[in-house]
């Protein structure tokens, strides 16, 4: 049986936060669990091969509130050694899980071998998720990033990461190893799959339901979904769905038709940190909200350009008369200040 640490612990059914790249930061994460709380909330993927080599850059990912709990760290590559460095030093941040992307479509990733083309070396696929639950069992058994062979330069990072946000003595303790994928490469192979998966016993499986040829187009297959649940029962691996869910009422009906254990929310909750209250804001809450998300992009990530704000303010900024004209000049932005002239 797999060791799942938090996930015994969610209330059914499951409706979580998906990890989207340039999405799912920490400000972002942080305003949509203050809105209203998913079950657990996952951060951007991060690559594993870069956290081996120094880049304490990538770090900024994982930054995140206690609110957030419980949080889990997405990472992916190729490199089983890379893996296990980056697990014992994600475990050393005091998070709750890890996840290991399997999933992700875009061609500089899967060109290497990692994220979506992993579904086509399942035994790689297992080979990394045995390396990432040997990384928690030895945190929790008392290795040090320094035994674990982590860059002198993450090390140190993590160390000033900690005492900044007060987390002077985290528990060692195993961490649940979990895998977000897909139900093909080319092909749709989501049984075949699932059962390579579960010889590693992970703590949780998602899938979403289009191969990475499909990318992001057409519509997410959920009766391939269904094939996944089905082989998950009563083997002790929760397992979710994701894809073309926009609503909570709609969620509550994917888990309900698919017999999955729940689901993960993508980009339904764009500009709508409200999504998993079931809350529908007015316009001046959401110029309200944006205005606070900006706040705290300023705040949490001084050292990004505020331009990798103005996604996040076209979708808080629509549905209503003078809408196209306002997002045009939000795309001009360059602070809060500028927001709130906009805005106000």
């Amino acid at each position: 049986m797999p060791f799942r640490g938090f996930w015994d612990e969610l209330e059914a059914p499951i409706i979580g936060l998906s990890p989207m790249d340039g999405v799912t930061d920490a400000p972002f994460r942080y305003i949509t669990c203050k809105y209203s709380k998913p079950s657990l909330v996952m951060t951007e993927f991060t690559n594993v091969e870069g956290l081996a080599r120094g880049a304490v850059k990538m770090l900024r990912a994982f930054r995140y509130d206690e609110t957030e709990r419980p949080v889990v760290a997405q990472i992916y590559g190729v490199e089983i050694d890379s893996f296990y460095k980056a697990t014992v030093m994600l475990a050393h941040l005091g998070y709750d899980g890890i996840d290991i992307n399997m999933g992700c479509p875009a061609n500089a990733v899967a060109k290497r071998g990692s994220g979506a083309a992993l579904i086509q070396t399942p035994e790689l696929a297992k080979e990394i998720i045995r390396s990432c639950k040997k990384g928690t069992e030895d945190f929790a058994n008392g290795i040090t990033m320094e035994e674990a062979g982590v860059h002198e330069n993450i090390i140190a990072a993590v160390h000033e990461m900690n005492e900044g946000a007060g987390r002077a003595n985290i528990e060692k303790k195993n961490l649940p190893v979990s895998v977000k994928t897909r139900i093909g490469f080319k092909e749709i192979v989501v049984e075949e799959w699932v059962k390579h998966l579960l010889e590693e016993d992970p703590a949780n499986i998602t899938m979403h339901g289009r191969t990475l040829k499909q990318m992001y187009m057409g519509e997410a297959n959920w009766e391939e979904i269904a094939k996944g649940a089905a082989i998950c029962k009563d083997m002790g691996t929760s397992y979710l769905g994701n894809g073309d869910i926009l609503t909570l009422e709609a969620a509550h009906q994917r888990i309900k038709d698919y017999n999955v254990d729940g689901v993960l929310i993508g980009r339904a909750t764009f500009g709508n940190p409200w999504f998993f209250g079931d809350h529908e804001p007015t316009k001046e809450e959401k110029f309200k909200v944006a205005i606070e998300h900006c706040e705290l992009f300023e705040k949490m990530m001084p050292e990004v350009p505020f331009v990798h704000m103005r996604s996040h303010l076209g979708w808080y900024v629509k549905g209503f008369d003078g809408a196209r004209e306002m997002r045009k000049d939000l795309m001009q932005s360059n602070s809060t200040e500028e927001v709130r002239d906009i805005l106000i």
